[in-house]
């Protein structure tokens, strides 16, 4: 297997690191020479050649073999044999100065987890994060590390959904700030960016929510791959999870409000306009039909003869202007 698919292949006894790396293709033998023994293979995007020596060596089944190389999976758990397999969709956020109606808000990738007799492989695709702080971490809690591979599903777990709270809490100020856009005085169009965040909130929300139902299959069901210090960690994971699932599906719910208003307030904003449109060719039509009467070429027509005829008719014209304009100022038109 090519060694670039490799990110750390160790073996742990009792909770502790041996010491060096392993190769994976003799890793499960050596855990079979003593008890209480485990191997952690870390790979990221591995080819299905390089991943062909894994699936053989440790009897992966063939179906989460070809997933695991060929990801685009919706979080899911399944059960082959002794071996769980569990899918995770990662959130990255994506920094942007301000927000536009192109603007990238957060980046997906993916990890597959394979709890087993005797080994945990975890496999990572696109933007996922490295999980070194992860296997560090685990490294400095030897007592939840002897549980053994399922104690990795857990700390991966756990890792993913504490991503979901963060990008959350990054995703919130994106919210507020458009929701501060759509309701301020100025008059702006916001549709475009409002639609833009709604696209990335349902990427966001395809990643997150569906991952309820395995953890809860995790923490709620008497799994034997699963001890039982282990299912209360991830109950845990899956409090968590619904907190992050339920800001986002008010976020959700914001946003469409945060649409829906920002269409009233553009409609508002074009009867305003039409409004003011008309009472101003209002205005414009008095003089017109006075000076129209008068551009008519008869001889006998009243006031043409009379010295004060021609600033009588202005101040007939301003005089009825200004009653025009005062009526539709009592009405808001102007």
């Amino acid at each position: 297997m090519g060694s670039q698919a490799v990110v750390d292949c160790a073996l742990y006894e009792d909770g502790h690191r041996l010491p060096g790396r392993v190769e994976p293709a003799r890793a499960l033998q050596k855990t079979a020479e003593r008890p209480g023994r485990f191997v952690w293979l870390g790979l990221y995007e591995p080819t299905a050649a390089q991943f062909a020596d894994i699936a053989n060596a440790f009897e992966l089944h063939p179906l989460a073999a070809e997933d695991a190389v060929c990801a685009h999976q919706r979080p899911k758990l399944e059960h082959y044999g002794d071996t769980l397999f569990l899918v995770l969709k990662t959130i990255v956020y994506v920094e942007h100065d301000k927000l536009t109606a192109t603007s990238e808000i957060v980046d997906t990738g993916e990890i597959m987890v394979f709890a087993g007799p005797g080994f945990a492989i975890v496999v990572r695709h696109g933007s996922a994060p490295p999980l070194t702080e992860v296997r560090k971490d685990l490294e400095r809690s030897p007592e939840l590390l002897a549980l053994g591979p399922t104690a990795v599903l857990h700390a991966v777990a756990d890792h993913v959904v504490d991503q979901y709270l963060e990008v959350a809490t990054e995703f919130e100020r994106d919210v507020e700030e458009l929701e501060t856009a759509v309701f301020s005085p100025e008059r702006t169009n916001d549709a475009g960016r409002i639609y833009q965040l709604k696209r990335e909130l349902m990427e966001f929300k395809r990643a997150v929510v569906p991952l309820g139902l395995p953890l809860q299959q995790l923490s709620d069901k008497a799994l034997p791959q699963v001890p039982a210090k282990i299912t209360a960690y991830l109950r845990d994971v899956a409090d968590h999870h619904t907190q992050a699932a339920e800001r986002i599906l008010a976020f959700d719910e914001l946003v469409t409000s945060m649409l829906g208003a920002s269409m009233a307030r553009m409609s508002l904003q074009q009867n305003t306009d039409m409004r003011r449109i008309s009472a101003g060719a209002a205005l414009v039509a008095v003089p017109t039909m006075v000076v129209g009467v008068y551009g008519m070429n008869f001889d006998h027509m009243p006031e043409l003869t009379w010295t004060y005829g021609y600033p009588a008719v202005l101040l007939a014209i301003a005089a009825a202007c200004a009653l025009v304009f005062r009526a539709f100022r009592r009405n808001k038109w102007l």
